[in-house]
């Protein structure tokens, strides 16, 4: 394929060194020094586009990859809370659009792995849940889609909790949770690519569960193999539907 960088940070080089290694061509790169000059026409020629920018530049994005008629890989978070209207535009427009908050396998193993512990903890009540997530300190959205992502898979199988919240350590301010909303805990330091953990806590022991990414190599390897997926297919997809595990949860 011929691929068309949106963000060329950490992520998007690695994205490029990946994509180069299996075959595909880079098409263009767009990054902050350029964006306002790119034009729907530059993507003429494109076969997918892969955009890890910044959470106030993505739906731009999408938006000129929409209007260009090229697949959009999108890896960026922090931009969900319009996720429902890009969804329908890109369905009423007849275009290709995959997004996720994280493409690793071994995170979407985990996603999985996580609805199953969430089921078969939910008959005990005696058991408080939380997520806490580590990531390093130029990570701009807090807290992370994944651990977003994960919250919702405890929220979907856990009677007792209705809503997140989020503390992000450091920043002055703490909020108290209620019995009905999952904490999420978050944490930046540097060089750390991301740790994200589970816990059960009762008064007699707990339970966590863990996964630690030791580069980001894992996440831009998955956007490749995502955009692969993603080839010659039309709609709205997120990235959990490239794996089976399975069965569903």
């Amino acid at each position: 394929m011929n691929i068309a960088l949106l963000g060329y940070g950490k992520m998007g080089q690695l994205i490029e060194k990946f994509a180069l290694q299996r075959g595909h061509q880079i098409h263009l790169i767009v990054d902050e020094s350029n964006r306002e000059s790119i034009g729907a026409e530059d993507l003429d020629g494109a076969d997918m586009a892969i955009d890890f920018s910044r959470p106030e530049a993505a739906v731009s994005n999408i938006d000129l990859c929409f209007e260009a008629d090229v697949p959009i890989v999108v890896g960026t978070t922090g931009w969900y809370n319009q996720l429902d209207v890009v969804k329908k535009r890109c369905l009423d427009g007849n275009k290709t659009l995959l997004y996720g908050s994280n493409f690793s396998i071994g995170v979407n193993v985990f996603f999985y792995i996580n609805k199953l512990l969430a089921a078969a903890m939910n008959p005990y009540k005696q058991y408080d849940v939380q997520v806490e997530e580590i990531h390093h300190t130029q990570k701009l959205d807090a807290p992370s889609g994944t651990a977003i992502t994960i919250a919702e898979g405890i929220i979907e199988h856990t009677d007792a909790k209705t809503e997140w919240i989020n503390n992000l350590i450091g920043d002055g301010e703490e909020s108290i949770p209620k019995p009905n909303q999952l904490l999420i805990e978050s944490h930046r330091i540097e060089d750390v690519p991301g740790t994200h953990t589970v816990l059960y806590s009762s008064e007699v022991d707990q339970i966590e569960f863990k996964h630690t990414a030791h580069s980001r190599a894992g996440f831009a390897l998955g956007a490749v193999i995502a955009a692969e997926w993603l080839n010659g297919k039309t709609g709205f997809y997120q990235v959990t539907e490239m794996f089976n595990f399975g069965g569903q949860v």
